[in-house]
């Protein structure tokens, strides 16, 4: 069959509207990582969902190598083997064996502990048990030392010799309970944490959280938690550094032992149901938009974030100082708040003119001036759509 002449010339298929890309969960905030080990990977995963990432190491980890006193339990438990060995982490039950090597122990260490109760407290430790090429008792499956030490005392210690692998921070209820039920308990300090060579940065993180710059701080280990906090007591801002993590900054912790150190401060702390850094990612990317209404404003949808506002789901970055400016509307907004309320927000340098100059920097920013409201010898306000605002 012919093709008319006449047919018409081949048209380019219709292209569709595409979506906006959608905005990374944790763009325009800023999170601190306080963790010594593996803090790259959780600040990649962090900078992933868009966060603007502040690494201050909070501890640093004593290499096991150097460590004497590992070195001189490893002794002890060689020419005295253990009757049950507990292994609390994986990383902690490789790192002592493989420290051993360095000092030639490896070897009497694993025999010493063939014949041991060899008890691991969740699948990490059991494979670093297995890699060793010994096999584990029994692994509880919630991975809680408590359910590891009932276990035990159900089974009998009495007159046993039981070493426990500690990881980064004493267990004294745990060790204290073993001790009361007849054992002979050996702590073993796979790995110490003591204060970073380095604290500057770990001073301007708590400078930025007591200042408002920083919108969650993570933390991946109790002794992390209790360096901050130990920190900040040196330098006279311990007081000032709990107030803001109370009520400001984001206490996002891997676990709930992790987050012992803060809440013995009543710090409010938030963590995942499994205590992994991805998880605490995932829960972090949940609740820390939350924490920010979403206002409709003018016509458009507005939810402030630490250092931008998400409006009509477009990042707008805003400077520290107008983000107060714009902080302080948004805590009534519709309200109508004087130009005294806003001062605050600027600084003691700052006069009367400098609220003019910065709500007109903000409609500038915002990209429409509607949305802040100038109230005639009053103030200002926030725009909120009608039936939105308060009476």
């Amino acid at each position: 069959m012919s093709t008319s002449a006449h047919s018409p010339p081949h048209s380019p298929p219709r292209t569709r509207p595409q979506p906006a890309a959608a905005v990374p969960p944790l763009a325009g905030f800023t999170v601190a990582v306080t963790a010594a080990r593996r803090a790259d990977e959780l600040a990649a995963l962090l900078r992933r969902k868009g966060a603007e990432v502040v690494c201050a190491p909070a501890l640093r980890i004593v290499p096991l190598s150097d460590d004497q006193r590992l070195a001189a339990v490893s002794r002890r438990l060689i020419a005295e083997p253990a009757d049950v060995v507990v292994a609390t982490t994986g990383i902690g039950f490789r790192g002592w064996v493989e420290a051993c090597e360095t000092w030639g122990q490896a070897e009497g260490l694993v025999s010493a502990m063939a014949n041991a109760r060899l008890i691991a407290r969740g699948p990490k430790a059991k494979g670093a048990i297995r890699a060793a090429g010994l096999t584990e008792e029994w692994s509880p499956p919630s991975e809680s030392s408590a359910e590891v030490l009932d276990y035990l005392l159900s089974t009998g210690v009495s007159g046993l010799r039981v070493a426990v692998q500690l990881h980064g921070e004493p267990l004294p209820d745990f060790c204290a309970a073993l001790r009361m039920a007849g054992a002979d308990v050996v702590e073993v300090p796979i790995y110490r944490w003591t204060e970073p060579e380095d604290v500057a940065p770990l001073d301007r993180l708590i400078d930025g959280v007591v200042g408002g710059a920083v919108d969650a701080v993570t933390f991946t280990s109790a002794p992390a938690a209790a360096g901050l906090l130990a920190r900040a007591e040196q330098t006279g801002l311990r007081h000032p550094l709990v107030a803001a993590l109370r009520t400001g900054a984001l206490a996002m912790c891997v676990g709930p032992v992790t987050a012992r150190p803060l809440m013995a401060h009543d710090i409010p702390t938030v963590w995942p149901a499994r205590a992994r850094i991805g998880a605490q990612v995932r829960k972090l990317t949940e609740e820390l938009p939350d924490r920010y209404p979403l206002l409709p404003v003018a016509g458009h949808r507005l939810r402030l974030r630490g250092h931008a506002v998400l409006l009509d789901g477009v990042v707008r970055p805003i400077s520290p100082a107008l983000m107060r400016v714009l902080r302080e509307l948004a805590r009534r907004p519709g309200q109508v708040r004087d130009r005294a309320d806003l001062l605050a927000g600027l600084g003691g340098d700052a006069d009367a003119h400098a609220v003019e100059t910065a709500v007109a920097r903000l409609r500038t920013a915002l990209g429409d001036p509607k949305i802040i409201q100038t109230v005639v010898k009053r103030g200002y306000r926030l725009a909120l759509d009608s039936g939105d605002c308060p009476a």
